[in-house]
């Protein structure tokens, strides 16, 4: 066990044991897996992703682009940031080359979701955060104010400024304290806003601990006002070896030092282009860290600094060191150009080239940004209504101002909810006035190489000039490029330094180049955390027959359809798919088969306007129907693709039943119900999903009318009586049943509707007729396939028409309109060159081409690009057929019946011939028996 070299004098607590990277570790109740490392002298934690070079502790909190840990212990999860990961007994960590991999394992633990509503919400609970809550809490407003910190206070225990006489920590501790008297306050810690979406609805993350019973909560919040006191992120510099472990922000190990006790090295180097780092360097002088120098950009140096030398007018060239930080050479910069170079001695090189006001959450409301020259950042153009923005973030720099800003922006917010806020006295803290701050983005050098500018994704300034070089202006095309900013981080340090580089490359102002988009998550956030209690079959049910029990006992297996759990075939005895398939085919072909057919979507519609809503949204005429019949008809888009099919049977004059595809059963209520509500709000029409009351056993081959009379004594089946696309009602095995005349597979059937409750026995019923096979959805494909059915969704794509599938017959001629009608006098609609449904007979019938290879002309490729014809969408093996076949769309299709085409598989071509799209009966004597 290591003890901790680097922890500050005097620093103590609850010892914690931990092992990363296989060793073990003490730290102390409070730390972060980052601060306990560093406090053991660990300073490469991780690897890079790209150059797998290695990466130590950058930054203190969210903002950290290079310390990515996978935790192993108790539950495996990846992609963690060391700086966030608060420490506890126990832990097993290690560090990642800047990518991992998801648990295979199911997580143990409960993610919750909660909804909460308030007047003022508060983000950010630094100085300005907790001045505006307290404002906003004496008004009586319900306040929420939500940090991301484990003890919130922000930047107050990072640094020794004393608020109202008292030390910043002990402050915030006394303004939560006095919050927590207010009823309608809440405070959020551990929780990170992530995303800012319309009419003020945010989205935060709530990390509740490893011994939490939920270990995460996502909160959904609505707030009448927001106020936005997310503070500031300080940034690099882009010069060479600036990735290496002991190259840090100023900021960070400020923190680490007075937050934590820890020293983060023994000797530092602080190069800075404003004053704020040489508070840190005093601080970190005050706990025993030795500074050898501070290196300052401006030649007139910044603020007082009674410690090491300043070298003024210079800038760091260079970091020597393999796996960490062995010294820094300075160089002056004499009118613009780099002139000698000191090589000082140091193991921590301390960085400040600047402040980025924290505006992601801003953005994504839709606010507008300014670059403000003086500042070099980017801060809100203009308060959008309903949020107000204060602090560091909007550019203030001092504690003093943060604090009366805070306050004003919590009176404000709570004043436009409706409240009377009182002027409470704003916190007092001393403002030292600061030197104006150099805005430097890069030390140049001749070879870009090893400047990094985002740090997490390997992209140096010679990745940017590359793409400056290729003719990119746009500062998201550079991005995106190069990829800068695209990481977990959000280009928290890298996305101004980004924008400020291309700017310097092209010779343009930062403010005329713009700024890249703000998207959620602000902060990281787990897909589990996302779905909460929405998991397995709460997410995505497991939907399954009344016969499901049967399938599972006959040893059937599944396939998923939709939600549904569907029989795919059934195999007897050392049967595999393709000889089980082929057995199921030809029982249906020869004899009688049995489906599970009770997946088919049904939507029962009732109402005096019924057959005409049908009218317009089927491209059949449907009102013509008879009490008794049924129609085939196709669905379309107003663009006149096809959506779905089905047939809708005419129950009574006010009544219908329309059967959907499994899959689009709750897609096409939703079409009808949205053209009822929203175009068509005057027909009378009520829609009911009817599926799950219905068992639906599909009963089809020659012998199915023998099968089905022995069944139905009292019902007449014979032709004449019982003709095709008609329904009937009749007593079934004994229980009442709707049996329609329908045939999905080209041969005589039927379809036996019973209540759910008694499909077992039907089905049952059925099977023990002892003449009647069970078949799955694989028999039934090939059946369909051999009769040119289509199947939407996988013969049809976003622009097949009814006519593409030789379907034009089903568009009704005598309608004035329907959904998609006028599309389809489109000139595009009617092309010769359109993709037709057609077959396939590969020259070797034993040939099974896969499906979605592409079709081309040639035997041989020509050299790309190679125009393709068009893609199989379905292939099998036929027991009727006695060979393999598919159904293809392809451009012409129809007027290339009996020509010779090829098949690209692998680095095969494999010919085939185009034949029509149906293969087998094409007259339909079967179907009528």
């Amino acid at each position: 066990m290591t003890r901790q070299p680097f922890r500050r004098d005097g620093h103590r607590g609850e010892t914690l044991r931990f092992r990363f990277d296989g060793r073990d570790y003490e730290g102390y109740r409070g730390d972060t897996l980052a601060a306990a490392l560093l406090a053991n002298g660990v300073r490469a934690v991780a690897t890079s992703v790209r150059l797998g070079r290695p990466r130590g502790v950058f930054a203190a909190w969210t903002e950290e682009p290079n310390a990515l840990v996978q935790i192993e212990h108790p539950f495996p999860e990846p992609m963690l940031q060391a700086t966030t990961v608060e420490l506890y007994d126990g832990l097993v960590a290690r560090g990642l080359p800047g990518k991992g991999r998801l648990s295979g394992e199911a997580d143990p633990a409960r993610h919750d979701g909660v909804y909460a509503h308030c007047d003022v919400l508060v983000v950010g609970a630094g100085p300005a955060g907790l001045s505006a809550a307290l404002s906003a809490a004496g008004s009586g407003a319900r306040v929420v104010l939500a940090d991301d910190r484990p003890v919130p206070g922000g930047s107050l225990p990072d640094t020794a400024e004393t608020v109202d006489g008292l030390p910043g920590a002990e402050w915030a501790a006394a303004a939560l304290a006095e919050l927590d008297g207010h009823p309608e306050v809440r405070v959020l810690a551990r929780t990170g806003v992530l995303g800012y979406y319309d009419d003020n609805y945010l989205v935060a993350v709530e990390r509740r601990g490893e011994r939490a019973s939920s270990r995460e909560r996502l909160w959904r919040i609505r707030a009448r006002r927001v106020v936005l006191a997310t503070g500031a992120h300080e940034r690099s510099v882009a010069f060479a070896g600036n990735d290496r472990p002991g190259v840090m922000l100023a900021s960070a190990a400020r923190a680490y030092v007075n937050r934590y006790g820890v020293l983060p090295g023994r000797r530092a180097v602080v190069f800075t282009a404003n004053d704020s780092a040489y508070a840190a360097a005093r601080d970190l002088a005050a706990a025993g860290v030795e500074v050898a120098a501070v290196v300052d950009v401006r030649r007139g140096g910044g603020r007082s600094w009674d410690g090491s030398e300043v070298l003024a007018g210079h800038l760091v060239t260079g970091v020597g060191g393999r796996d960490g930080v062995s010294s820094v050479t300075v160089s002056a910069d004499p009118g613009g150009g780099l002139a000698g170079g000191r090589e000082i001695e140091a193991d921590l090189l301390l960085v400040s080239g600047g402040w980025n006001p924290v505006v992601h959450l801003f953005g994504q409301a839709g606010g507008r940004l300014r670059y403000d020259e003086r500042l070099g950042a980017l801060l809100p153009a203009a308060t959008r209504q309903a949020v107000e923005v204060a602090g560091a973030a909007r550019g203030l720099s001092t504690l003093g101002r943060c604090l009366a800003d805070g306050a004003a922006a919590g009176a404000r917010a709570a004043e436009a909810a409706g409240f009377r806020a009182g002027r409470r006295p704003a916190a007092r803290a001393e403002d030292v006035a600061a030197a104006p701050a150099e805005h430097v983005w890069l030390v140049p050098a001749a070879d870009y190489r090893g400047h990094f500018v985002d740090l997490q994704r390997d992209v140096t300034v010679a990745d940017v000039m590359r793409a400056t070089g290729a003719g990119l202006r746009s500062v998201e095309h550079v991005k995106r490029y190069t990829t800068a900013g695209t990481a977990h981080d959000q280009g928290k340090t890298s996305g101004l330094l980004t924008s400020g580089i291309v700017a310097h490359l092209l010779g343009v102002d930062v403010a005329e180049l713009g700024t890249t988009t703000f998207r959620a998550p602000y902060v990281p956030v787990s897909f589990a955390t996302l779905a909460g209690r929405d998991r397995g079959v709460l997410h995505d049910p497991v939907r399954v027959t009344p016969l499901h029990g049967w399938h599972v006992a006959r040893g059937a297996l599944f396939e998923n359809v939709g939600q549904w759990k569907r029989p795919r075939y059934y195999p007897r005895a050392g049967e595999d798919m393709r000889t089980a398939v082929l057995r199921e085919c030809a029982a249906v072909r020869r004899g009688a088969g049995a489906m599970d057919v009770s997946t088919l979507g049904k939507i029962d519609l009732q109402g005096p306007d019924a057959a005409e809503l049908l009218d317009r949204l089927y491209t059949a005429m449907m009102s013509t129907l008879p009490v008794g019949a049924i129609r085939y008809g196709v669905m379309c888009r107003p663009d006149g693709t096809v959506f779905d099919d089905g047939t809708v049977a005419r129950l009574a004059e006010d009544r219908f039943l329309a059967t959907t595809t499994t899959g689009n059963a709750a897609a096409v209520l939703d079409w009808m119900e949205e053209w009822l509500q929203t175009e068509w709000p005057s027909l009378r029409v009520y829609c009911t999903s009817v599926t799950e009351q219905w068992a639906t056993v599909a009963l089809a081959g020659p012998g199915s009318r023998a099968v089905l009379a022995g069944l139905a004594p009292g019902l007449a089946v014979d032709g004449e009586s019982f003709p095709f696309m008609t329904w009937r009602e009749a007593r079934v095995a004994g229980v009442e049943a709707r049996v329609c005349r329908i045939s999905f597979s080209g041969e005589l059937a039927y379809e036996i509707n019973v209540s759910a409750w008694d499909g077992l026995a039907l089905w049952e019923a059925v099977q023990g007729s002892g003449a009647v096979t069970p078949y799955g959805t694989e028999t039934m494909h090939v059946l369909r396939a051999e009769k040119g059915y289509p199947i939407v969704g996988q013969d049809t794509d976003g622009t097949v028409t009814p006519a593409d599938l030789g379907l034009g017959w089903a568009l009704s001629r005598k309608k004035a309109d329907y959904v998609g009608k006028r599309s389809h006098a489109r000139p595009g609609d009617l092309r010769p060159d359109r993709k037709h449904l057609v077959g396939l007979l590969p020259d070797d019938p034993d040939r099974l081409l896969p499906e979605g290879a592409h079709l081309v002309a040639t035997a041989r490729l020509p050299e790309p690009p190679v125009p393709a014809l068009g893609h199989v969408t379905s292939s099998y093996r036929s027991a009727a057929l006695g060979r393999t076949f598919a159904l293809a769309l392809v451009s012409g299709g129809r007027e290339r019946i009996g020509e010779r085409l090829y098949v690209p598989v692998g680095a095969e071509q494999v010919p085939v011939t185009v034949t029509r799209h149906v293969l087998y009966d094409p007259e339909g004597a079967r179907r009528d028996g």
